[in-house]
């Protein structure tokens, strides 16, 4: 699966052998093994040691990635030393505030990086971030950027908005994918349904997510319907170049495009 058509992808602790082992059968595009927040200290060498056999395993058609520590702490040296031999398709780095911080690990793993988004200087410095090689995509880390900001947790995320956009248009000026964050509230499947669709009216092409009841509905919402499906086939069997009259609307290149592209992402997922 390319990684601009993933819609769901679930953190899950990388020293819960339970949760690896179910992650087999689950509908998510992308598993993430964490090693950094979901991984108490005294457990982190026994998650370390699970990503070998883990991956060996794989997870089929799935992107399959690790969230390794922060850049610079002592966790980080070791789940890099950690990762050798691992067959992991892609790298996420927490906290991330610069491009070299990001190219760097990219350099030390030969691994694709998804950089993390979660501090007002990461914010600051995100088209440079995206742009760095090595650099596949962008998280989007709103617990932390919320914590940064002095937004209370329970506030809406209107405080957040500028810093979503502009890591969704640092993404798009250099072709890359870009996600929203995770919802905390495990037991509020209408709030989560509603913060997808908020996610990709913005233009973000899918959701992170830490539980597997959030899939179906991420799936769902980030997944084109079978009418947008219905609709693209026809924009595209009706036009024929130039602007012109399409069930009510005026359609030109740009609009047969757009169409193209969401067939690709049904395509993909």
């Amino acid at each position: 699966m390319q990684l601009m058509h993933a819609r769901s992808l679930l953190f899950l602790p990388a020293s819960n052998a339970r949760a690896i082992e179910k992650a087999h059968s689950l509908a998510c595009d992308m598993v993430i093994l964490d090693l950094e927040d979901a991984v108490a200290d005294e457990k982190k060498d026994e998650a370390r040691a699970a990503l070998k056999p883990a991956f060996a395993q794989g997870f089929g058609q799935r992107i399959g990635a690790v969230r390794v520590n922060e850049s610079g702490s002592d966790s980080y040296r070791s789940d890099c030393a950690a990762l050798d031999g691992v067959d992991a398709d892609i790298l996420i780095l927490p906290k991330v505030e610069s491009a070299e911080t990001a190219q760097a690990l990219h350099e030390a793993v030969g691994k694709p990086v998804i950089a993390m988004i979660e501090s007002p200087a990461g914010v600051a410095h995100v088209r440079e971030i995206v742009a760095a090689d090595g650099v596949v995509g962008l998280f989007m880390g709103n617990n932390d950027l919320r914590h940064d900001l002095r937004i209370p947790m329970d506030a809406d995320r209107s405080g957040l908005m500028l810093s979503m956009q502009e890591a969704v248009l640092a993404a798009r000026l250099v072709g890359k994918a870009v996600f929203d964050g995770v919802y905390n509230k495990l037991d509020d499947p209408d709030g989560f349904r509603a913060e997808c669709w908020e996610g990709r009216n913005l233009g973000f092409d899918g959701k992170t997510l830490i539980h597997p009841n959030q899939i179906a509905p991420a799936n769902e919402i980030f997944g084109p319907s079978e009418q947008e499906l219905a609709n693209a086939h026809a924009l595209i069997a009706a036009a024929t170049g130039g602007a012109e009259r399409f069930e009510g609307r005026m359609i030109e290149a740009m609009h047969v495009a757009q169409a193209r592209a969401l067939l690709e992402k049904a395509g993909g997922a």
